[in-house]
C-alpha cells in the first residue's frame, strides 16, 4: 500500500474519536505539519472529512454515507453460504442460517444432511424461539430491557419436557448463552433432534446472525455433536470476519509501493496557518 494512502486512511480513525487540530493529527500520524495538511486537504475536497468553523477537523458526511449504503447492501446469506457448505462437508450434518426479524427468528438458508434421515425444516419458516439454538443466540444479543420485555409478552410451548418453561428460565437461558457465546438445543423442540449454533458477528461487534449444526439423535448423539461445536464456532467466525470486511491480506506489505509523497520533513512546501486557510 503506497505510504501517503496509508497515513490517510489513518486519520479517519483518529478522527472518529473526535474534532482534531492540523497539529494532533500531525504528531498523530509522526508527519510534518505540510504531510498532514495536504493529506487532510484531499480528503475534505472528496468530502471525508469536514474542516469547522475553529479550525479543527472531523470527520465529513460522505464517510456516513457510505457506511450506510456498504450496510444496506450487504448480503449475509451470499457472504455466509460457502461456509455452511464446507461446514456441511466436513460433518454431513444440517447447517442453517437464520436472521431476527421483529419478533421472529427466521431461518434464511439451509443445506441439508447428507444421510438419509433428515430434518423438516424450510427456508423462510420461522424457528420456535424459546427453544431453537439460533433463536436463543440471537435474542441473548437484545439490550436487556429489551430482552425482558420479549421474554414477558411471548408464549412458551411445551414442544418437550426439555422445551423452555417460562419467562425466568428464558432469561436465565439467554444470559448464559451470552457469556458462553454458544447456544443449544437438546430436544428442546422436537425429542429427536439435537442443535448446536454460533453467533455471526458485525462490524461493531452486534449479532447479525447465527449459524447452527442440526442432526436427529439417530444419526449422532447430543455429546458427539456439542463435539463438533469447534467448527461450528470456526465458520461462523469466518462469516463474521469477512461481512465485517475484517479478513487480511496474508502478506500486506507483498504489494508495497515506494511512496513518491513520503515525508521529508521541514524542507517541505510550507504550510499555511489554519485559520488563514479558506473554508469550504
Amino acid at each position: 500500500m503506497s505510504q501517503s494512502v496509508e497515513r490517510a486512511l489513518r486519520i479517519l480513525p483518529a478522527l472518529a474519536r473526535g474534532p482534531a487540530g492540523l497539529g494532533e493529527v500531525a504528531e498523530d500520524l509522526g508527519v510534518h505539519k505540510s504531510t498532514a495538511l495536504r493529506l487532510l486537504r484531499t480528503l475534505h475536497e472528496q468530502g471525508f472529512v469536514y474542516r469547522q468553523q475553529d479550525g479543527r477537523y472531523r470527520l465529513g458526511a460522505r464517510i456516513f454515507a457510505l457506511a450506510a449504503e456498504a450496510i444496506e447492501n450487504l448480503d449475509i446469506r451470499g457472504i455466509a453460504h460457502p461456509h455452511l457448505v464446507e461446514l456441511n462437508r466436513l460433518t454431513g450434518h444440517t447447517v442453517h442460517l437464520a436472521l431476527h426479524q421483529d419478533d421472529e427468528v427466521v431461518y434464511v438458508d439451509k443445506v441439508d444432511s447428507r444421510y438419509p434421515v433428515r430434518m423438516y425444516s424450510r427456508i423462510g419458516r420461522p424457528v420456535p424461539l424459546t427453544v431453537a439454538a439460533v433463536a436463543k443466540l440471537l435474542l441473548a444479543d437484545l439490550p436487556e430491557a429489551e430482552r425482558r420485555a420479549l421474554a414477558g409478552r411471548i408464549e412458551y410451548p411445551a414442544y418437550t419436557a426439555r422445551s423452555t418453561p417460562d419467562a425466568q428460565a428464558f432469561l436465565r437461558e439467554l444470559d448464559l448463552v451470552r457469556e458462553q457465546g454458544w447456544a443449544t438445543d437438546f430436544g428442546g423442540h422436537e425429542e429427536s433432534v439435537n442443535c448446536v449454533g454460533a453467533p455471526v458477528r458485525g462490524p461493531d461487534g452486534r449479532v447479525v446472525a447465527a449459524m447452527s449444526l442440526s442432526a436427529p439423535t439417530v444419526v449422532v448423539g447430543a455429546d458427539a455433536l456439542l463435539e463438533l461445536l469447534p467448527l461450528v464456532r470456526r465458520g461462523a467466525d469466518a462469516i463474521s470476519r469477512e461481512y465485517s470486511g475484517a479478513a487480511r491480506d496474508p502478506d500486506p506489505d507483498a504489494d508495497r509501493d515506494p511512496d513518491p509523497d513520503a515525508d521529508r520533513g521541514p524542507a517541505q512546501e510550507p504550510v499555511q496557518d489554519p485559520a488563514q486557510e479558506d473554508t469550504q
